[in-house]
C-alpha cells in the first residue's frame, strides 16, 4: 500500500514538471479542426516537440479528458511549461494568434488565396463564402461591393478561423475604420462609405505616384458633381478583365459593362480592387481644384498632366499617344 502511494505521489509530481521539449525555442504547433488524439500527437511531433514521457503525458491527458475536448488552433510552447500547463492550454484552446497581412489585392480570388495561406481556412472555402451574397446581404453588401469590407493592413487572427469568422472579424475592423471623422468627410462629398471605397479603388489604379492621389480624386469628384462620365481607364481594364493593357482602344470602349465608365455615368457597382487606406483617405481629403481631365505625362515619370479644358487635355493626350507609338507600345 505504502509503495503504491509513493508511486502515485511520484506520478503526480511529474505532472507539474516539463514533459515536452521544444526542439526550437519556442515551438509552434498547429492542431487542425476535427483532429483526434493521435492526430494531436502527430502535430506535436511535426511541430518540433519531443514528449519526454509518453506514459505521463497520456495519463494527464486522459485525466483531463483532453481526447474529448480537443480544440484546433496555433499554440506556442516553451520549455518552462509543465505537463499540466501545456495540456491546460490545449484543452482550453488558448491559442497564440497569427499576424495576417494582405495588400495589393485585385480580386476576391487574390484575397482568398492570400488569406488561405495564413489561416486554417483554405482559399476554396473563403471564396465560396464570399461569392454567396446571402452571407453578407444583411450587412448591406452585395457580391459586387463586398471587396470594400476588406481594409488592407496587418491583423491578429486566430489561426483556426473559418471563412465566416474571418469575414466577421474584417467587418468589425471595417466598422472601426469608418469612424465618425471619416463618415463626416464622406458626407461632405456626397458619397457613402462604399462609394468612397469604389472611387478609391479607381484612384489607386490610376496613381503611380502616391502624392498624386488626392489630386486625381479631386478630378473624379468634379466629374461626378457635373454628371460627366468618369472615363477611367482602369475600369475598362476591369470590364475586359485585362489589367496588362497599356492602351485603351476603341474596341475596349464598346464593352457593355456597368464598369465601362466611358459608356455609363456615375460610379461602377463595386471596387475594381481592394482599396488602400491611402486611396480611401485621398478621396476623403481630395484636393479642391477645377481640373476635369488628366493624362499620363509623355516622359513616363508616373506623373500626370492635369487640365481644365478638353482642348488642353487633348494636347497632352496627343503627346502621350505619340510617345507610346515611338516606344512601339500598341496594346
Amino acid at each position: 500500500m505504502a509503495a503504491g502511494l509513493v508511486a502515485i505521489s511520484a506520478l503526480l509530481s511529474l505532472v507539474y514538471v516539463s514533459c515536452v521539449i521544444p526542439l526550437d525555442k519556442p515551438a509552434v504547433i498547429y492542431i487542425p479542426r476535427d483532429s483526434a488524439y493521435p492526430d494531436v500527437l502527430d502535430s506535436l511531433r511535426s511541430g518540433g516537440l519531443v514528449i519526454k514521457n509518453q506514459r505521463i503525458f497520456d495519463w494527464v491527458a486522459i485525466k483531463k479528458n483532453y481526447p474529448r475536448l480537443i480544440k484546433p488552433g496555433r499554440y506556442v510552447v516553451d520549455r518552462k511549461m509543465s505537463c499540466n500547463d501545456f495540456l491546460n492550454m490545449l484543452r482550453s484552446g488558448r491559442q497564440s494568434p497569427v499576424r495576417v497581412t494582405f495588400n495589393n489585392i485585385r480580386t476576391l480570388n487574390d484575397l482568398a488565396g492570400k488569406i488561405g495561406r495564413q489561416i486554417e481556412a483554405d482559399s476554396a472555402g473563403i471564396i465560396s463564402f464570399l461569392e454567396d451574397p446571402s452571407n453578407y446581404r444583411d450587412d448591406g453588401f452585395t457580391r459586387e461591393n463586398i471587396m470594400s469590407v476588406f481594409i488592407p493592413d496587418t491583423y491578429e487572427l486566430l489561426w483556426s478561423s473559418d471563412p465566416e469568422q474571418f469575414y466577421t472579424r474584417m467587418l468589425r475592423e471595417h466598422r472601426r475604420f469608418w469612424n465618425e471623422e471619416r463618415k463626416e468627410k464622406a458626407g461632405r462629398i456626397n458619397l457613402n462609405e462604399t462609394e468612397v471605397s469604389v472611387l478609391a479603388s479607381i484612384v489607386d489604379e490610376e496613381a503611380v505616384v502616391p502624392d498624386e492621389k488626392p489630386r486625381i480624386a479631386g478630378v473624379y469628384i468634379n466629374r461626378l458633381k457635373r454628371g460627366i462620365p468618369l472615363q477611367a481607364d482602369p475600369t475598362i481594364k476591369f470590364a475586359v478583365n485585362d489589367f496588362t493593357l497599356n492602351r485603351i482602344l476603341n474596341q475596349h470602349l464598346l464593352e457593355d459593362s456597368p464598369y465601362n465608365t466611358y459608356k455609363y455615368t456615375g460610379l461602377p457597382p463595386g471596387p475594381i480592387r481592394c482599396p488602400s487606406v491611402d486611396g480611401i483617405d485621398a478621396v476623403l481629403n481630395a484636393e479642391k481644384h477645377d481640373y476635369l481631365y488628366f493624362v499620363a505625362r509623355a516622359d513616363f515619370s508616373g506623373y500626370h498632366n492635369f487640365s481644365r479644358t478638353l482642348t488642353e487635355h487633348n494636347r497632352y493626350a496627343d503627346q502621350y499617344r505619340k510617345e507610346l507609338n515611338r516606344r512601339r507600345i500598341y496594346k
